[in-house]
């Protein structure tokens, strides 16, 4: 079966993208495809190379990252909220006259349009947060 996810909270304000992570790792480990998982609103924030949490609580951002590289996953961040939130690639910070980007590796930024596309082709969509 052929997943999209869509997260909505933050990394740590909330248990969304912690709990997207873990549902991620098992829909994977039991046989099942994530066509993609897209991150919006304030879920965004999980796409931010600037995130730096301390020792003692769990890095989201470097799970997604590792994730993303061993599955080949496609984390895609909505454009819109992500700019609302400043969280941005270098080519968006230099199109909006910032001083730099702060997007992380293995993230890309997109549209809704990608979430329309990610639902007709997926069998489920699961959202989380918010």
């Amino acid at each position: 079966m052929q997943f999209t996810l869509v997260v909505y909270g933050a990394p740590h304000s909330s248990e969304g993208a912690a709990t997207a992570l873990r549902f991620a790792r098992a829909l994977l480990q039991s046989g099942h495809a994530i066509y993609r998982v897209f991150f919006y609103s304030d879920g965004v924030h999980n796409g931010s190379a600037l995130a730096a949490p301390p020792q003692d609580e769990q890095d989201l951002l470097s799970q997604w990252q590792a994730l993303e590289r061993n599955h080949k996953l496609d984390l895609t961040i909505c454009i819109a909220a992500a700019q609302r939130r400043g969280v941005l690639s270098p080519s968006e910070a230099s199109r909006l006259e910032k001083t730099s980007g702060n997007l992380a590796d293995g993230f890309e930024l997109a549209g809704l349009g990608q979430l329309a596309e990610a639902s007709a082709v997926s069998d489920r969509v699961v959202t989380f947060g918010g």
